[in-house]
């Protein structure tokens, strides 16, 4: 069974889209993988009790308990480790996590550490992507669903949605539109890394 663990520090919207889908297409029986597990840098996350109503084991690490960004991502790193099954390495999906991952910790999950970003990448790389999109004037915006490496919303785009910015858009309105679509794509693309 290959496990999926996805990683979360708000709401988890993402996350019950992948972990919906996962149920409702049986990916456990067609493609032999599952929503393992939820881990939160946040034990307040509201998305770990979404989890838990899913049916899925939660945990969390509080990122502020550690002298470090090493030191916690090397504690991340063994509560992810213990879903690694032999042959079948776990898929650590980014949905909403808010932390910037060490060089260690990603070059670890090298090929199977997934984000998505609520820009067209290469595009509003890093925070407040949705007001910059307006500010610059953008016709349209989107998301984008990567590969994660060591430098931060840059690595290889697996896919992208795009929605207009319409007059009189603000942060919050453009940004729900694209939320909208991020809950299509993401599962879809975990889906697509899945069955390979």
């Amino acid at each position: 069974m290959k496990n999926i663990v996805i990683l979360i520090s708000g709401t988890g919207s993402n996350m019950a889209a992948i972990a919906q889908a996962a149920q409702r297409e049986h990916w456990a029986e067609r493609y032999g993988a599952q929503v393992a597990a939820v881990l939160s840098n946040k034990a307040d996350a509201p998305g770990l009790a979404l989890a838990r109503e899913l049916g899925i084991a939660t945990d969390s690490l509080d990122h502020k308990a550690f002298a470090s960004r090493e030191a916690f991502d090397a504690a991340l790193r063994q509560r992810i480790d213990t879903y690694d099954q032999p042959g079948a390495p776990v898929l650590v999906v980014l949905a909403g996590f808010m932390r910037i991952l060490s060089a260690g910790f990603v070059n670890h999950y090298a090929g199977r550490l997934v984000n998505i970003h609520p820009s067209l990448l290469p595009a509003f790389a890093g925070l407040n992507t949705h007001q910059r999109a307006i500010d610059a004037g953008c016709k349209v915006a989107g998301a984008t669903v990567h590969w994660v490496t060591p430098e931060l919303d840059h690595g290889p785009i697996l896919a992208q949605a795009v929605v207009p910015v319409l007059p009189g858009d603000t942060a919050q309105t453009l940004a729900a539109r694209v939320l909208a679509q991020e809950h299509l794509m993401y599962p879809q693309v975990v889906r697509q890394i899945i069955q390979k």
